[in-house]
């Protein structure tokens, strides 16, 4: 049965191993992301996907210096995401994959031989491409084995190689295209990106594999306990989406207070309050105006940050009723609810810190983590309640036949 889940024996621990990696990496790309928006630095350097002319991984550390820093480790740290992603999505492959390692390894070292012949200034790029190219091509023949992993679980690794691909174009158009539209959208995807690979992760996991063989049998009682998952993932995604849309639109804090707005419980918006509001800001701190537009767009994300709290607060109230604190859910449930405490927390600190980038940066990143427990939490639901559901079936006697003895006492105790 191992087998059917994940690559079997030892290199499916190391398989696991490794998306747990990958998810490590994933966050801390979404930090450094974090890094570069809060400290307004996205476009310390202008060209993409050199940095300055060089190669990016021969840009000398000398020159490291203020934003570009922050921007080119972000750079780096994306290249490095790329690389593990597309290991994984070929480890999930098996054997099968060597092919797909083999020839394109072949193409870029060509491609790397001749641009060192006929553009010898681009000697930087050839070298990357040669060495790639060259330890791809000898890999090929020993790695990866195994038979491979499920179809659907292959193909979910195919999906994350074109995702972390798509996110890497899109960065580099925010860079040469220089739209603040094209952030949001990098951004958004990357907390996508990161639930999918927190997904395989939890797919190619021991316990995941024993849950499969034999779950518990938790959520099939209470169904809308994946509703109400399943409903909060969703508010926190529109949540990070309204986040990333005022950390890119370069203004600072619209509202520089909290709890009140302007020192009322909603601020006005006409234009005379927002001229006189972008007055205040110009003495004091010298930041760029804000609109009325803006101002709506804060209260919007506080109302939804406040309507995240009730919400998981109930869920795991309801949770941990029906199915028990010690339960998997109930536990998780109880996880997520202190995530979101501490958001709110750290979304407050943001506010009276005047955004200070390392408070924003960690206010980024614990949404990100709210965001991927919520996915876990919706997929364990859905897995427990669709097994529960089926076994009930399989169980239940077809009409007009007799009921086997003690049948409906199992189908009872599934629910």
């Amino acid at each position: 049965m191992e087998d059917k889940l994940i690559p079997g024996g030892q290199p499916a621990r190391g398989l696991h191993g490794f998306a747990l990696l990958t998810a490590a990496a994933t966050l801390m790309l979404i930090g450094v992301g974090g890094l570069v928006t809060s400290h307004g630095v996205g476009m310390s350097v202008p060209d993409w996907p050199n940095t300055y002319g060089y190669n990016m991984f021969f840009f000398p550390l000398s020159k490291w210096v203020g934003g570009i820093f922050y921007e080119h480790s972000h750079r780096l740290v994306a290249s490095g995401v790329g690389l593990l992603t597309t290991i994984l999505a070929l480890w999930l492959h098996g054997r099968s994959a060597r092919p797909w390692l083999r020839w394109p390894a072949v193409i870029l070292f060509a491609t790397g031989l001749a641009t060192f012949i006929k553009m010898p200034a681009r000697s930087q790029d050839a070298t990357v491409l040669l060495t790639v190219g060259a330890a791809g091509f000898l890999i090929s023949f020993m790695w990866p084995g195994g038979d491979g992993a499920p179809r659907w679980l292959r193909r979910l690794g195919v999906v994350a190689f074109f995702a972390v691909v798509a996110q890497g174009v899109l960065g580099g158009l925010r860079v040469t295209a220089i739209k603040d539209e094209l952030g949001i959208f990098h951004a958004t995807l990357a907390q996508l990106f990161f639930c999918l690979i927190c997904a395989i992760a939890l797919f190619t996991s021991r316990w995941w594999q024993a849950t499969a063989t034999a779950p518990p049998i938790e959520a099939a009682r209470h169904p809308v306990l994946i509703r109400w998952f399943f409903g909060i993932t969703l508010l926190i995604l529109v949540q990070l989406t309204l986040g990333a849309t005022m950390r890119h639109q370069h203004a600072g804090l619209a509202i520089p207070d909290f709890p009140l707005a302007y020192g009322k419980i909603w601020p006005d918006t006409d234009p005379e309050a927002v001229a006189r509001y972008n007055q205040q800001r110009l003495e004091v701190t010298a930041l760029n105006p804000i609109t009325a537009t803006q101002i709506t767009l804060q209260m919007t994300h506080r109302l939804l940050a406040l309507l995240i709290l009730v919400a998981t607060a109930a869920g795991a109230r309801a949770t941990v009723s029906r199915l028990g604190a010690k339960s998997f859910l109930g536990t998780l449930s109880l996880s997520w609810l202190g995530l979101i405490l501490l958001q709110v927390a750290l979304g407050v600190a943001t506010i009276w810190s005047n955004k200070a980038a390392d408070i924003a940066t960690a206010h980024v990143l614990c949404g990100a983590l709210a965001l991927a427990l919520g996915t876990v939490a919706c997929i364990v639901s859905i897995q427990k309640f669709a097994f529960a559901r089926n076994a009930a079936s399989s169980l239940r006697p077809s009409p007009g036949s007799r009921s086997l003895p003690g049948s409906k006492a199992s189908v009872e105790n599934l629910y």
